[in-house]
């Protein structure tokens, strides 16, 4: 069983802190992209799917029937079940919403809404076109449409953002009703507008206490809401946790289908081409689509397995961890967890290792202790 994910890279137009494989909608563009994909599709492994994720992008950017193809086509060829999680990123400032229902009988049964921000000057500093009476009409299409679970994505640390107005946002996405919570830290990446402002002007950018605060409200606020805080960004109410995401943080398998979609089957992590271009010739020509490759190394892989567990509420098991990858944990790493341990920022038992609420602020730290190959038992003093 596998994770599908099929990546849509077309938006109304481009945010300028978004650095995802993605491109202006241009009709005939989209055309010969989506020949393309479902190509691949049809010519992909055979792998079981247990979930399916239509990202972006903006799914939602292109005609109603181009996204029921997709997601027809990826179902049929995955054998994913009826009731599966199948999760359609949308965007409130795409149109019209008159297709989510094609999408749910479609068997779409989860929609992911691209919001950000419900205070007016932060989605124009964020340069999103919506504005919060959009995303109300955009939940209440999906809820109309039958969506078993709603979603919002908000980001905090954006500039000229307060506590006061990042506590409205939170208050307005829980007035909405909605099943689960993203929280994203603003990340400026290289190549965006985002990073050449922030040379230009960094005092307009938060600090990273600025920043903690604002994700302390975040818990603080969700988890009063009701919400189990499941993963370090991540906040759902019971039994609206996203799979296809929970499989991605217990280093299951998955399949990338489309322009720069990412995989792990077999041991083996790639990453198709984010040239679009290169995309659409490659399988045009009756060729795969470039994909760069890695295997990493079992210690690489188990530093990997390590830290994507630690994000989660659960945390690493000790025993089904040490089954799994053949090692003792404890043993390999037991500098890097009693160090962790005497700054409070894991806690350890016989059975688990997990971070502590401390450590969910400092996860990329902690993380980062366990990305370090261990010595070799033969090695140690």
């Amino acid at each position: 069983m596998a994770g599908i994910y099929v990546h849509l890279p077309f938006c109304p137009y481009i945010c300028p802190y978004c650095d995802f494989a993605k491109w202006p909608y241009r009709r005939t563009q989209a055309r010969r992209y989506l020949r393309a994909l479902l190509q691949e599709v049809a010519a992909a492994p055979a792998v079981r799917g247990s979930t399916l994720f239509l990202g972006g992008g903006t799914p939602n950017t292109l005609p109603v029937e181009d996204v029921v193809a997709v997601l027809s086509a990826a179902r049929a060829r995955f054998a994913i079940a009826d009731g599966a999680e199948i999760s359609v990123e949308v965007n409130p400032d795409a149109g019209s919403f008159a297709g989510f229902a094609q999408y749910v009988a479609a068997g779409a049964t989860r929609f992911s809404v691209g919001v950000q921000s419900f205070d007016e000057g932060e989605l124009r500093t964020l340069g999103r076109r919506h504005s919060p009476r959009d995303v109300a009409t955009c939940v209440a299409a999906a809820r109309s449409a039958g969506a078993r679970s709603v979603n919002v994505d908000l980001i905090f640390a954006v500039p000229g953002q307060t506590q006061a107005s990042w506590r409205r946002t939170l208050e307005s996405a829980l007035a909405l009703g909605v099943d689960h919570v993203s929280c994203y830290g603003l990340t400026v990446e290289e190549g965006t507008p985002y990073a050449q402002w922030q040379r230009r002007e960094p005092s307009a950018f938060l600090d990273d206490a600025a920043e903690a605060q604002l994700y302390a409200a975040a818990i603080e606020c969700l988890e009063h809401a009701g919400f189990e805080h499941y993963e370090i960004s991540n906040f759902a109410r019971p039994g609206h946790r996203c799979t296809h995401n929970w499989n991605y943080w217990q280093n299951g398998e998955y399949l990338g289908l489309g322009v720069g979609a990412a995989s792990y089957l077999a041991g083996e992590r790639s990453v198709a081409t984010k040239s679009l271009e290169a995309y659409c010739g490659a399988i045009e020509a009756g060729e795969p689509a470039p994909r760069e490759r890695e295997r990493l190394s079992p210690e690489a892989a188990v530093g990997e397995a390590i830290m994507l567990l630690l994000r989660t509420a659960e945390g690493l098991e000790v025993g089904p961890f040490n089954h799994r990858y053949g090692v003792d944990i404890v043993q390999s790493y037991r500098p890097a967890i009693s160090r962790l341990e005497a700054a409070g920022l894991i806690e350890t038992s016989d059975r688990r290792i997990a971070l502590t609420p401390r450590g969910r602020f400092l996860a990329n730290d902690v993380c980062a202790e366990f990305l370090t190959v261990p010595a070799r038992a033969e090695d140690r003093p």
